[in-house]
């Protein structure tokens, strides 16, 4: 892999950084240039993200329900539960994305053939074609946002936060 080493610009971090090595030399504040500029990128990609998911009505959340049936596979459609794990949020806030969802017309919810109880989330025919739409700008958007980075640094990059994903608690834990 082919990493560009030329040092970028001095950014808003590096000023930070240098605050309080000056003002609290006793502090190591090192991290900050991997932790600031991770929480930066966080909002920055966000609110472009964001975007585009307005662009078809949908919030984050709706449209990572949408996708999530959407990459299961025929016939499109989850419990609720299996939509929580793979959305990784709490079943009151899947019942609000999908109630949207339906309301609009994206989404049907059946009873489960083998649990009365049990609801099944499936992704309507309009809704099928929304997420597939989305998806695509979705990833022409993501791409845009890393163009600044080479193939060989995005896949440096993917390793190190992979990396760096791995020695976390897991998300919610």
């Amino acid at each position: 892999m082919a990493v560009d080493r030329t040092p970028p610009e001095p950014d808003d971090v590096d000023q930070i950084v240098g605050q309080w090595r000056t003002e609290r030399p006793d502090l190591d504040p090192s991290p900050m240039q991997v932790i600031g500029r991770i929480t930066r990128l966080h909002w920055a990609f966000d609110e472009q993200l964001n975007r585009v998911f307005g662009d078809y009505d949908l919030g984050r959340g709706e449209f990572d329900v949408l996708a999530t049936l959407r990459r299961s596979g025929p016939p499109f459609e989850l419990t609720a539960g299996e939509l929580r794990d793979s959305t990784m949020v709490t079943s009151g806030a899947v019942t609000k994305r999908v109630d949207r969802l339906e309301h609009t017309g994206l989404v049907n919810r059946r009873a489960a053939a083998d649990d009365a109880r049990g609801r099944l989330i499936q992704l309507t025919d309009r809704g099928r074609d929304v997420i597939d739409k989305a998806v695509e700008q979705h990833l022409l958007n993501e791409a845009r946002l890393l163009a600044g980075l080479t193939a060989d640094e995005q896949q440096a990059l993917t390793h190190l936060l992979r990396k760096l994903t791995q020695t976390l608690p897991p998300y919610g834990g």
